[in-house]
């Protein structure tokens, strides 16, 4: 079974493509295609365009979480799916959300009403459980926090009534692609942790072997014993690819090519990736 990887979004492109603050991957496997994110903006549809893809033959949409750089292409998407879809997120997603800088705050959560997503089509499945979308495709639900060296980025907030609140990113989630060789995981920030996040797919899948990590880390504000920690643990995976994107930030993905060698690959949009 071959399965194809390919980034519509992402901060950097590869020649002839457009780069945006974000992040969109559509993963297409011989039962599935599903668009996971959708970019800031335009970019997850012009550069679909660019390669020849036509978004109205996808089946499924999945939200890695709120942030508008990653949702904020859903509209944009939706006029060109031009048909019911299903959008799989966690019920998290509406609560509005923020980032603190100092004494101010931005707004960074989800740009569109849902109703007027829904009047385009979106149909919300929104769960904090692992969900099978297809045979071998499946989001990982709900992300448990078990390191002791991954923390959330302590500028993101929620803003419940008129309270603003430490945004723990309950809703941040990956999706699991099943291949001949094991599992491929496709994260959007990991901002749970990426080590969480591989060690909370290894709780639901039984111990399955991890052979591709492809998506973002956010390691880009994280201290150097962080960074130091999340190569070493990676490694024990023995990962036949890793593709770094989006929040990894420069100096982890030094770090990270200086650990894992040719193995490692920068995930900028344009890039495909085929997994046999």
């Amino acid at each position: 079974m071959s399965v194809r990887i390919t980034t519509l979004s992402e901060n950097t492109a590869q020649l002839g493509f457009l780069g945006e603050w974000g992040l969109s991957i559509l993963i297409e496997t011989e039962s599935c295609k599903v668009l996971f994110d959708t970019g800031m903006s335009i970019s997850a549809v012009h550069n679909a365009d660019l390669m020849g893809i036509d978004l109205s033959t996808i089946d499924a949409i999945v939200l890695s979480h709120a942030h508008a750089d990653h949702t904020g292409g859903l509209h944009d998407v939706l006029r060109r799916v031009r048909k019911e879809i299903p959008v799989i997120a966690h019920p998290d997603i509406w609560i509005p959300k923020y980032v603190q800088y100092g004494d101010l705050s931005r707004y960074a959560g989800m740009l569109f009403a849902r109703e007027a997503l829904e009047a385009l089509g979106a149909s919300f499945n929104l769960t904090k459980e692992p969900l099978n979308i297809s045979g071998d495709i499946m989001t990982v639900g709900e992300i448990a926090m078990t390191t002791d060296y991954e923390k959330i980025d302590d500028r993101l907030c929620l803003k419940v009534g008129d309270e603003m609140m430490p945004d723990p990113m309950a809703d941040d989630l990956a999706i699991v692609v099943r291949t001949e060789q094991g599992l491929a995981l496709i994260t959007g920030c990991a901002h749970r942790g990426i080590v969480n996040t591989v060690r909370h797919v290894q709780d639901i899948t039984g111990g399955g072997y991890i052979h591709t990590i492809i998506g973002g880390t956010h390691l880009y504000l994280s201290p150097q014993e962080r960074i130091e920690n999340t190569a070493r643990e990676l490694k024990k995976l023995e990962l036949q690819q890793l593709g770094v994107s989006h929040c990894t930030g420069f100096n982890a993905s030094a770090a990270l090519a200086e650990e894992f060698g040719d193995i490692f690959f920068l995930n900028s949009a344009g890039t495909q990736t085929i997994l046999d």
